[in-house]
Parts: C-alpha cells; sequence; structure tokens
C-alpha cells in the first residue's frame, strides 16, 4: 500500500504538468500544495526595472501594514476587465479583490479603512499597485464597500488573516 501511495504522490506533479490551460485550475489543491508544486508563480518579478520579490506563506502568517490604499481606477479597470490575474483567476471589479507587490498569491487580507473604521476582507490575487505611496490596490467594489471610491484613496490598514 505504501509503494502504491508513494508512486501515486510521485507522479502527481507529472499528472498535473500535463493538464494544461489559460486558466489555471487548483481543484482539490490547497493553495500551499499548489505553489510547492509551481502552479503559482510567487516569483520574484519586475516591473519597470525594480525587482519585486513576494513573501513566503510562512513570512505572510503575522503581517500586518498600514498606508495608502486606492482602487484599480477606470482606465485600469477598462483594459483589465475579464483579463486573468496574476493568480489565473478572471478580473470581476464587481467582486472584492486586491493587489499586493509582495504577499503571497492567494492570501485573504482583512483592510480597515482608518478614517471610517470600515473594514472588508479582500482576496489578493494579483500584483501592484506600482505607485510608490501605495500599499494596496482595490476593486472597484472593495473600494466602495470600504467608503473611498469617489475620493480614490484612503489610509488602511492590511491584515493577513489567511493563506
Amino acid at each position: 500500500m505504501r509503494k502504491v501511495l508513494l508512486a501515486g504522490f510521485l507522479l502527481l506533479p507529472l499528472a498535473l504538468s500535463s493538464c494544461s490551460s489559460s486558466r489555471l485550475d487548483f481543484t482539490g489543491i490547497s493553495p500551499e500544495e499548489a505553489y510547492r508544486l509551481g502552479k503559482i508563480k510567487n516569483n520574484p518579478y519586475s516591473i519597470e526595472g525594480k525587482v519585486y520579490v513576494p513573501m513566503s506563506y510562512e513570512e505572510a502568517i503575522a503581517y500586518e501594514e498600514t498606508g495608502i490604499a486606492s482602487w484599480y481606477g477606470q482606465e485600469t479597470l477598462d483594459q483589465h476587465k475579464g483579463q486573468l490575474t496574476s493568480y489565473g483567476e478572471i478580473f470581476d471589479p464587481a467582486k472584492p479583490s486586491a493587489a499586493h507587490k509582495y504577499l503571497p498569491l492567494p492570501s485573504l487580507v482583512k483592510v480597515t479603512n482608518l478614517d471610517t473604521r470600515t473594514s472588508i476582507i479582500v482576496r489578493v490575487n494579483d500584483r501592484g499597485p506600482f505607485v510608490d505611496d501605495r500599499v494596496i490596490d482595490l476593486s472597484t467594489e472593495a473600494a466602495k464597500r470600504l467608503g473611498f471610491f469617489e475620493k480614490g484613496t484612503a489610509k488602511v490598514k492590511i491584515e493577513v488573516i489567511s493563506r
């Protein structure tokens, strides 16, 4: 029985790599396992000559950050609605989601608007923002729920609540 389990375990990455699709499929695989198998690309990446190194899941467990949040903006929405996020999901601005430079994909974070004390839980499924003073980009829906859609930005606290 052990040999059968071991053989199955050793062949799993091969079986998974043979399934090719423009949409990533993580059915039945935890995010940690998908990351280990190389399905999720939490590798260093470069934007406009600057290198970003995402955190590991272990580093992100107790992560908190305070700073300026923004929402994607109309131009970004027009360009990316219906496109795949860095995690491989179809971007839908009507769903609460977020982009972060360093958190592992996916991550669930609690975002609190520090002016209104309103909070929302969002799924980080993309990379960004790449504006120096911003710590997180939120979807239209998330910005509306946090009460800063019209203003464009807000001071927020980010707390990782789940990998």
